[in-house]
């Protein structure tokens, strides 16, 4: 509703996750005895899912940018999402 408001309206929101097992169930709801410990908000996605205003895609663990902000990466990968980001070090000045 916002990015309409802001005269972009967008079809859906893409929502990116690496658990094969989470997207799975979000986008089969089945009731189990197991899934019976899931609040309100899982309904929620599953019901938003049905409606196609939000489409969920899988990631792998090694291409997820956010893993850079959620989890401690060695220097390889912290500068590879960083520059994915368009992010830029600049050193402070000596003067």
């Amino acid at each position: 509703m916002l990015f309409a408001e802001l005269g972009k309206p967008v079809d859906f929101v893409p929502l990116c996750g690496n658990s094969h097992g989470a997207i799975f169930n979000a986008q089969n709801p089945i009731t189990q005895k197991e899934m019976k410990h899931i609040e309100i908000r899982y309904h929620y996605i599953c019901e938003q899912i049905e409606l196609v205003t939000v489409k969920l895609y899988y990631v792998p663990i090694y291409e997820n940018i956010a893993d850079m902000f959620t989890k401690n990466l060695g220097p390889n990968d912290f500068l590879r999402h960083r520059s994915e980001l368009g992010l830029e070090f600049y050193p402070l000045s000596t003067e």
